[in-house]
């Protein structure tokens, strides 16, 4: 017959481990469902502040302006009369595609900003709520 290890100090198998709401983190688990309930309200409250909140970005010297909100949801694009070139429809393009682009980084930072500071003691990887 083989000798059986002797389990380390302070060692309890997994069936010998306590169960019940003391077992995850004492009586304190209230106190952190409250706190988690006290962060998706103050959440819900600033992404509804998000989508009222606007940014713009503004390209080729003010030719193509877009407004996005702060949920990147994209509300106006206006292009100045100028810039329209039926021969160069490729240079409008680009502008367009360039200010979509910064209206939404734009509107992603200021989410980050509103949001980050909600999350940032919690000690969560980035983009997980």
């Amino acid at each position: 017959m083989a000798k059986r290890k002797k389990a380390p100090k302070g060692y309890r198998s997994p069936g010998s481990r306590p169960k019940g709401p003391r077992a995850a983190g004492g009586a304190g688990g209230g106190d952190m469902m409250a706190q988690i309930q006290a962060l998706q309200d103050e959440m819900a409250k600033q992404q509804a502040a998000l989508a009222q909140e606007t940014v713009e970005a503004s390209v080729g010297g003010g030719m193509v302006k877009v407004v996005a909100t702060g949920q990147q949801d994209i509300v106006s694009i206006a292009i100045q009369p100028e810039v329209v070139d039926p021969d160069d429809v490729e240079m409008l393009e680009d502008l367009i595609l360039s200010a979509v682009t910064e209206a939404l980084d734009l509107s992603r930072k200021l989410a980050e900003e509103r949001m980050g500071g909600l999350t940032a003691g919690l000690g969560l990887p980035p983009g997980l709520i």
